[in-house]
C-alpha cells in the first residue's frame, strides 16, 4: 500500500512539475524545448488515466461477481501491477470471507433441510402474495399423495378439502381437523404462522398426522380400564358361581320336593350367566397380555401362501373368490408372525362375514410398498359400515354381531401399535370396506 501511495504521488508531482515546465517553456517563447517536453507530459497524463481504467474496470469486475454470487473467483496476484495489486489483495479477502459464509449458510441449510425431511410432519411455505410455493418437505407429499405442484391454488384441484382449510386458517391457529384418505380417516393438527422478509410475506404450515399419538394414548387407556374391569368382575363373580354351584349340588342331594324347582332354576340360572361373565371377562383379559414382540422376517408371499392353506376350504364352501396381489414378491416384514397372522385371519373372517348375503362375493388380499413402507390390505365387497359405526370399530366391547365378543378388531389394533403401525378402515355402504395395515 506505501509503494502504491509513493507511485500515485510520484507521478501526480511529475505531471505537475512537466506542465508548470511547459508552462513556462510556452511563455518565454521555447517552442522547441517546450514541443519535446510534450510527450513527456502526455505520458505522465496516459499513465495517470489508464491507472484510474484498470482500476475502475477492477471494480466493475468485482461489483459483476457480486452480483452473481461468484465468490469462488480469485484475482490473479503475481501479474497485477503495482497500483492494483492492493485492489486485488482486498477483493481476494472479501471474496474469502464471502466463501465462508456462504458455505457456512449451506452447510446451515442442508442441516435444516435434512431435520425437515425426517420429521413426519408435513411442511409447506409459499408467498402470500403470489401463492408461489418456495418450500414443501417429503412428508407433505407422502402424507396427501401430491408429488408435485408450483402454487398454493394448484391444491384446489388435487385436494379441495385441504386446499380450503390453508387458506381460511389464520395465523395462530392450531385446532384439529379430520382429513379423509383413500386408507381411512386421520386427525391432523395444524400450525400456522406468517413471516416476512425483504422479498416479501410468507406462509408456514406445519400439518401433523396424530393419529398414531391418539391411538397410542386411547389403547393406553382402555388396557387400564379392562385390566381394572376384569379384576373387579372376576373378583365379584367368582364366588356367586362358587357359591351357585354349591346350592346346586346340595339341592340334588335333597329328596325331589316339587316347591324346590323354582330354586333349582334359579340356582342354575345363576351358575350359567356367572360362568358366561367370567368367560366374557376372561376374553378381555387377553387384550392386556401382549405385550412384546417375537419379530423374524418373513416375505409377505408366504405370509398370504399360509392364510390361503388355513382359509382355503371355508373359501370354496361358501364360494367366495380370493384374489391376491402381489406385484412386489420380495416385500418382505419384519414381525411377530404368529400375531400378525391372527390380525389378518381375522380382518379376512370379518370380510367372509361381510359378503355372505352379496351377489358375486368377492375378497382381495393385497401387499404393496407406499414410500419404502409396506402396508397390507383386506377388501370386500360386502354390505359397507355407516359411519356411526366406523367411529366404534376398534372399540372394546363394540360389536353389530349378536355371537361377537368385539374384541377382535381391538385386539389387532393393539397387534399393530405394538409394531409401530397402525390399522386403518375405510368403508362405504353398498361397497364394501378395506382395512389397511400400515408397518
Amino acid at each position: 500500500m506505501k509503494k502504491f501511495r509513493r507511485l500515485i504521488f510520484f507521478r501526480a508531482f511529475m505531471l505537475f512539475l512537466g506542465l508548470i515546465l511547459l508552462a513556462y517553456l510556452l511563455f518565454k517563447g521555447n517552442y522547441f524545448y517546450a514541443l519535446l517536453l510534450l510527450p513527456l507530459c502526455i505520458l505522465l497524463l496516459w499513465f495517470t488515466i489508464r491507472s484510474q481504467i484498470r482500476t475502475y474496470q477492477e471494480l466493475q469486475e468485482f461489483a459483476e461477481a457480486a452480483k452473481y454470487r461468484d465468490f469462488t473467483r480469485q484475482f490473479a496476484l503475481d501479474r497485477a501491477s503495482i497500483e492494483i495489486h492492493p485492489l486485488r489483495v482486498a477483493f481476494n479477502n472479501i471474496n474469502d470471507v464471502f466463501k465462508k459464509i456462504s458455505s457456512e449458510r449451506e452447510v446451515q441449510y442442508q442441516y435444516l433441510q435434512k431435520i425437515l425431511e425426517l420429521v413426519d410432519t408435513a411442511i409447506i411455505s409459499y408467498e402470500e402474495e403470489s401463492g408461489k410455493i418456495m418450500w414443501i418437505n417429503e412428508s407433505f407429499k407422502a402424507l396427501f399423495a401430491i408429488p408435485y405442484f408450483s402454487t398454493i391454488h394448484a391444491l384446489e384441484k388435487k385436494n379441495k378439502g385441504l386446499y380450503h382449510q390453508i387458506i381460511e386458517s389464520v395465523p395462530g391457529d392450531n385446532g384439529l381437523f379430520t382429513f379423509d384418505t383413500e386408507q381411512g380417516s386421520m386427525k391432523l393438527q395444524l400450525h400456522i404462522s406468517n413471516f416476512q422478509t425483504a422479498e416479501g410475506k410468507y406462509r408456514l404450515i406445519a400439518l401433523q398426522n396424530i393419529n398414531a399419538a391418539l391411538d397410542e394414548t386411547e389403547s393406553k387407556a382402555w388396557q387400564k380400564l379392562l385390566s381394572v374391569l376384569t379384576h373387579e368382575i372376576m373378583n365379584s363373580i367368582a364366588p356367586i358361581s362358587s357359591l351357585a354351584d354349591t346350592i346346586k349340588n346340595r339341592l340334588e342331594g335333597l329328596p325331589y320336593v316339587e316347591e324346590l324347582d323354582d330354586i333349582r332354576l334359579g340356582t342354575e340360572t345363576i351358575k350359567r350367566r356367572s360362568e358366561g361373565l367370567l368367560k366374557f371377562a376372561g376374553t378381555y383379559r387377553t387384550l392386556n397380555k401382549i405385550t412384546q414382540l417375537d419379530l423374524t422376517s418373513i416375505k409377505a408371499a408366504d405370509l398370504f401362501e399360509n392364510l390361503y392353506l388355513l382359509l382355503e376350504p371355508t373359501l370354496i364352501k361358501k364360494e367366495i373368490e380370493l384374489d391376491i396381489i402381489l406385484k412386489d414378491p420380495s416385500i418382505e416384514l419384519s414381525v411377530d408372525i404368529n400375531l400378525i397372522e391372527q390380525v389378518l385371519i381375522n380382518l379376512l373372517l370379518n370380510a367372509i362375514e361381510a359378503v355372505k348375503n352379496v351377489d358375486n362375493p368377492y375378497i382381495r388380499l393385497q401387499a404393496l410398498l407406499i414410500n419404502g413402507r409396506a402396508q397390507i390390505k383386506v377388501s370386500d365387497n360386502g354390505k359397507g359400515m355407516p359411519q356411526h359405526i366406523m367411529d366404534n370399530i376398534f372399540t372394546p366391547f363394540f360389536t353389530t354381531r349378536k355371537t361377537g365378543s368385539g374384541v377382535g378388531l381391538t385386539l389387532s389394533k393393539q397387534i399393530m401399535l405394538l409394531h409401530k403401525g397402525n390399522i386403518l378402515a375405510n368403508s362405504e355402504e353398498g361397497k364394501g370396506s378395506t382395512f389397511t395395515l400400515q408397518f
